[in-house]
């Protein structure tokens, strides 16, 4: 596995995604796909019902000696024909029909597919763990005020609740189209060794068929093995999916350094972050989102590449479609388990947040001062006049509150109590609040839905 790992690891529940990945889970995925195809060429007379019935009783992970396995793999160089051999030798008489008019591909790719959507499922539900905690964040600081930022520079006050509410729709788009190629992404092929039902013949499409219902998965239309664009849509989904996350892993790696102080890791104790530094609490779930999740994104690219190679199959593209499927997978398990643990223990300074807003002493409010003003003397004009107060107090040192109240243009206009009201940052966030709750609820009910649909 090559997700990257902070040299002080956080011991982070896997939900069982470890052991999908590993060799064994591969192996019991090629059974589960040889077991179907005998099963459905036993029903459409393809081949004798009794050797089929006899495949599918043998084809347990218990019955294939690995040890055989490893041995022809070095004398024959082939991914998966020893395997193919020591199964068929197990299923006696019934061994010839094993593997019968398909080829490599058409199991190794079903199986792994088999699997992903397992991992996939399991993945919905770490996310529904992630929609609850950022749920209770964005209700518990719907009215927390603290800066709006953009460019990297204040701009107009907001609630913290505001901010974890666009942590949640962001999610919510991603989840959803994750949820869509959930129900009919993950494809079967049975159709040769072209996809052209060469050995199969008129009844290979309704064998492809069958295997797909019986895998419930989605048989492909076309059973070419150099149709790759469901699995590129997937990592595509995947790093849609993850993106999110990584942006909140940067907001609180972010504003956990000092001069900040908004969020924080929760620390755990004995927990070392430095071996020369004693005092270094870093962010290790921060840290390790972010870099897997960039090496997340490294990797669709070069898929792309590996996809448009020419002619009906190419072994190197399979090669590298399987491996990086793999890797992104064990990827995004450690990306989610991490951001669920952020999520889910996330410390909040309100206090610093709101020091950290009062540090322009008014000057986020500015647009707030203009707004009103521009209903008297208009939006241009309002606009020029508080320009030169800010760039004044800019240049000056002069706080924008002192020249606020003491501004003869606004001082003809409005009260220094209705001047200070303006300028104070709990009477401009919007809808922060409410949009706060309503994301807040969103993520309750998406969740609900999540957990009903995907757990076992």
């Amino acid at each position: 596995m090559s997700e990257i790992k902070d040299s002080n690891s956080l011991a982070l529940k896997d939900y069982g995604i470890n052991e999908l990945l590993s060799k064994d889970s591969m192996y019991i995925s090629w059974l589960e796909v040889e077991k179907a195809i005998a099963h459905a060429q036993g029903e459409l007379g393809i081949i004798p019902q009794e050797f089929a019935n006899t495949i599918e009783q043998r084809a347990q992970y218990k019955n294939i000696n690995l040890e055989k396995v490893n041995a022809l793999y070095l004398q024959q160089g082939h991914s998966f024909y020893p395997f193919v051999e020591v199964f068929s030798d197990e299923c006696g008489e019934a061994g010839k029909y094993v593997h019968y008019g398909v080829t490599t591909q058409n199991v190794q790719q079903t199986g792994e597919l088999l699997v992903a959507k397992e991992i996939n499922s399991r993945f919905l539900i770490i996310i529904s763990d992630i929609l609850e905690n950022l749920a209770n964040l964005a209700e518990k600081y719907s009215e927390s005020i603290m800066p709006g930022r953009t460019h990297g520079r204040h701009a107009v006050p907001i609630t913290f609740g505001f901010k974890v509410a666009t942590w949640i729709s962001d999610i919510l788009g991603a989840t959803q189209q994750v949820k869509n190629f959930h129900s009919s992404g993950f494809t079967s092929m049975c159709g040769g060794a072209v996809g052209a039902y060469n050995s199969l013949g008129e009844l290979g499409p309704e064998l492809n068929s069958r295997v797909g219902d019986i895998l419930g998965l989605t048989p492909m239309d076309v059973p070419a093995r150099n149709i790759h664009s469901n699995i590129l849509e997937y990592i595509n989904e995947l790093a849609m999916l993850v993106n999110p996350l990584n942006r909140i892993a940067e907001e609180v790696f972010s504003t956990s350094i000092e001069e900040f102080g908004e969020l924080s890791e929760h620390y755990v104790s004995g927990q070392v972050g430095s071996s020369t530094m004693p005092q270094k609490i870093n962010p290790k779930l921060s840290k390790g989102i972010i870099a897997n999740s960039e090496k997340l994104y490294s990797i669709v690219g070069s898929l792309y590449y590996a996809s448009a190679r020419p002619f009906e199959a190419d072994s190197s593209t399979n090669m590298l479609l399987d491996d990086q499927l793999h890797e992104a997978l064990g990827l995004v398990k450690e990306i989610l388990t991490r951001a669920e643990e952020l999520t889910g223990t996330l410390q909040v300074h309100t206090s610093k947040m709101e020091a950290n807003l009062k540090i322009t002493d008014g000057l986020d409010n500015t647009e707030n001062l203009m707004m009103h003003l521009a209903k008297i003397i208009g939006k241009t004009k309002a606009h020029e006049v508080l320009y030169n107060i800010s760039i004044n107090a800019e240049e000056t040192g002069v706080s924008f509150r002192e020249q606020v109240l003491v501004n003869k243009k606004l001082d003809q206009y409005f009260s220094k109590k209705e001047l200070t009201s303006m300028m104070d940052p709990r009477n401009y966030t919007g809808l922060s609040t409410e949009i706060s709750l309503s994301q807040a609820k969103k993520a309750k009910e998406q969740s609900f839905i999540l957990r009903r649909l995907y757990s076992n």
